[in-house]
């Protein structure tokens, strides 16, 4: 860690988030806290930046992400026990008019263009964590952390918690700061103002206390229309 970067402290919240990390076009499965994928295509959002931005992404790769999840206290000032993920079942591509010029550009169709198996219509099922806030902290080099908090303010396009319909219910950026310590202790703060506990935080690499380990395929290398990612391995270790 360099004394030039800085720390950008990410409020998510919303009644529906969604964090896919290896899911199928059938399955939309979600993750239980935000992926880095997710956060670095939420901050291109803001920038309005939509190709493959692979240099940009080269170097925010580098960089740590700190994910801490806060639950609502109970009447025992407790935790409150997590929502189970909502599934929605949706049909893509149904009920339009194939013989219709524009309502034939909404059918699925194979990469020929030509008429998928099946008369094009795809059911799929999508799951969304319910009433979720995490606080994430990002690190950036100096010379983005400006720019970065200034797009997140005024975004280019729309913000959203890992799909288009999980709109934000509070505002996402909540400060840039000299060093993590300073980020983490204003979440902490936001997090008593909304009566909320720590339940667990998301640490990267392997650490080594008793939490667990697991390796998620959500570093991108590459955004656009032909995706890459890479590896990574997070330590998920409980808060009381």
């Amino acid at each position: 860690m360099s004394d030039q970067t800085r720390y950008l402290l990410l409020w998510l919240e919303g009644p529906l988030q969604a964090w896919g990390h290896d899911s199928k076009f059938g399955v939309r499965d979600t993750l239980n806290f935000p992926t880095r994928s997710g956060v670095l295509g939420l901050l291109c959002c803001a920038r309005g930046a939509g190709g493959p931005e692979q240099e940009w992404l080269q170097q925010m790769t580098s960089m740590t992400m700190g994910v801490r999840a806060y639950a609502r206290i109970d009447r025992n000032g407790k935790p409150a026990l997590q929502e189970p993920p909502l599934r929605d079942f949706q049909m893509v591509g149904s009920g339009y008019d194939n013989s219709d010029p524009w309502q034939s550009l909404l059918i699925p169709k194979t990469a020929e263009g030509k008429k998928a198996v099946g008369g094009g219509t795809k059911m799929t099922y999508r799951y969304y964590l319910q009433d979720s806030a995490f606080a994430v902290v990002v690190e950036v080099p100096e010379g983005q952390g400006d720019a970065l908090a200034e797009a997140l303010q005024n975004p280019v396009w729309d913000l959203y918690l890992g799909r288009k319909a999980c709109a934000p219910a509070e505002l996402i950026y909540q400060g840039l700061f000299d060093n993590a310590a300073a980020a983490w202790q204003q979440a902490a703060a936001i997090a008593q103002s909304k009566q909320r506990l720590a339940t667990y935080e998301v640490i990267e690499g392997d650490d080594e206390s008793d939490g667990e380990v697991i390796t998620l395929n959500d570093v991108p290398v590459q955004f656009g229309p032909n995706k890459r990612y890479r590896d990574r391995r997070v330590t998920l270790l409980e808060l009381t």
